[in-house]
């Protein structure tokens, strides 16, 4: 047996939590809600994120990150990237972090904005825990909506780091009945695809909304949009130093890009059909004022965060992206979705063809 925290008690943080406490590990998850940490040890249940799924009494939650963090043999987060350093200082002086003796992985997706511009997650939590943890942080990704983790349907992850060693760790913490791990040294290809698939996602759910007033698209459409988000991913991820192809074809490529555009428990692919079918962007003016309120939209969408910070990267590295620009001039409000995802497909061949409507 062994020792878990889990930094994030949002549905990803309990789904994985309950399939580690399944496996006979002690798992202490923070939540910032209140009536999350309550209705988890009283009801073993979180109602918030996670309704319906009964949760193992050797699952237990604390609103204080520092007990959660202290003394255990793994320590995960999962809290989304914009509050993820928040998190990361607080158990800094841990002493079991302060130490080294936890080996630590990250479930968190999308990119961290500082100072310095646009990051990467891990590369900037390695710059605030101590030094022991660099090249040695564990980057978990894949096809895994928590609705269905929660209740063991079959998932398989990608664990990677620099740190085989580690990597493996992780791998054999996670593998059980429903969860099947691969290590990976991949760790800047993992995190790019892990990112961008939810811009890829939003652009798929306003192409997907766009079936009921654009009579001539159709599944063949999406599957053209989606092959192209594919090659956007791989051209970013080449360019900030993916070492393996294979990354791209694997659960954390395709696979991961393939659930979250097409399934219903997708966040950026719903946001991106809500664009068009309630409108959601009306109120807004920008794509700041869109993330300043999204607690409004009452669900996180990830790549609506990430989008500006690819842009970011995309001008620094001289690359086209044109399904991820699209997906930020829509957001920031300088053009219509129709005009955008018109101009899209139409730049894939250079054909000439109208959207139908």
């Amino acid at each position: 047996m062994k020792t878990v925290g889990i930094i994030g008690g949002g549905a990803w943080g309990t789904a994985i939590g309950k399939t580690l406490a399944e496996g006979g590990h002690q798992v202490d998850l923070w939540a910032l809600e209140t009536d999350v940490v309550m209705g988890i040890n009283t009801d073993h249940q979180n109602t918030r994120y996670l309704p319906g799924v009964d949760l193992p009494a050797n699952l237990r939650a604390s609103s204080v990150v520092t007990e959660v963090a202290e003394g255990k043999d793994f320590l995960i987060f999962s809290t989304p990237s914009l509050f993820l350093l928040s998190s990361v200082r607080q158990v800094i002086t841990v002493p079991s972090i302060a130490e080294g003796l936890t080996t630590i992985g990250v479930l968190t997706k999308g990119f961290i904005h500082t100072k310095r511009g646009s990051r990467m997650i891990l590369e900037t939590m390695e710059d605030y825990l101590p030094g022991f943890y660099k090249g040695n942080l564990v980057y978990i990704s894949g096809p895994s909506h928590a609705e269905e983790v929660s209740r063991g349907k079959l998932t398989g992850l990608i664990s990677a780091s620099r740190n085989p060693k580690n990597s493996i760790r992780f791998r054999e913490l996670l593998n059980g009945p429903s969860l099947m791990v691969f290590s990976s040294l991949d760790v800047v290809g993992v995190q790019i695809a892990a990112a961008m698939k939810n811009v890829i996602a939003i652009a798929f759910g306003i192409l997907d909304a766009l079936k009921d007033f654009a009579g001539n698209v159709g599944d063949n459409t999406e599957s053209l949009l989606l092959a192209a988000g594919l090659n956007e991913i791989q051209t970013l991820a080449r360019a900030m130093g993916s070492t393996h192809p294979e990354t791209f074809t694997s659960i954390a490529g395709v696979g991961d890009l393939d659930v979250t555009c097409r399934s219903i428990h997708g966040r950026n692919r719903r946001f991106g059909r809500e664009i068009v079918l309630k409108k959601i962007l009306t109120p807004y003016t920008s794509i700041e004022d869109v993330i300043d309120h999204l607690g409004d939209i009452g669900y996180l969408p990830e790549g609506a965060v990430a989008v500006s910070n690819v842009m970011d990267y995309a001008d620094r590295y001289g690359i086209k992206l044109p399904i991820s620009r699209a997906v930020y001039r829509i957001l920031n409000r300088e053009s219509e979705p129709m005009e955008e995802i018109h101009s899209v497909l139409a730049g894939l061949t250079g054909a000439r063809f109208e959207l139908s409507l």
